[in-house]
């Protein structure tokens, strides 16, 4: 279910935006590409990480640094199956449009809704990224 919510344009007139659900969907589809991609990008580079720590008999303590790109790709991964930017909802901000294109949530309560997801979403990135961090560091590689 969608809702009509009003925005303000670069001008600063308000706009109807029937996409927007506050704390639910504040991303279209070319953001969420972006969102998929940074996710494709953090797994990668925590395969690699883990690898070159491995190969390079660093001791296992070194392998929680893994938690950085485990916690990218869980927060784009997450964002992108979510299609709610936590940046944006920190932000009071949503983008359906064409990338860097942006309008402000002007609702009070939508704008708090948002807030509560995006910390739901960095919450859960973290926790994913540490819980990577534990298994790579107790794995006997």
């Amino acid at each position: 279910m969608t809702h009509a919510m009003f925005s303000t344009s670069r001008s600063g007139l308000p706009i109807a935006v029937v996409d927007y659900q506050p704390g639910v969907c504040n991303i279209g589809p070319e953001e969420i590409r972006r969102r998929r991609r940074a996710g494709h990008v953090g797994l990668v580079a925590a395969v690699v990480l883990l690898a070159v720590l491995v190969a390079v008999g660093a001791p296992p303590l070194a392998r929680a640094f893994v938690a950085i790109p485990a916690a990218v790709a869980a927060s784009g991964y997450l964002q992108a199956w979510l299609k709610f930017c936590a940046g944006f909802g920190s932000r009071g901000i949503f983008n359906f449009g064409q990338v860097g294109e942006t309008h402000e949530v002007i609702d009070a309560d939508a704008r708090a809704r948002d807030r509560s997801r995006a910390r739901q979403i960095g919450l859960a990135s973290l926790t994913i990224g540490v819980a990577v961090a534990i298994i790579a560091v107790l794995l006997p590689l």
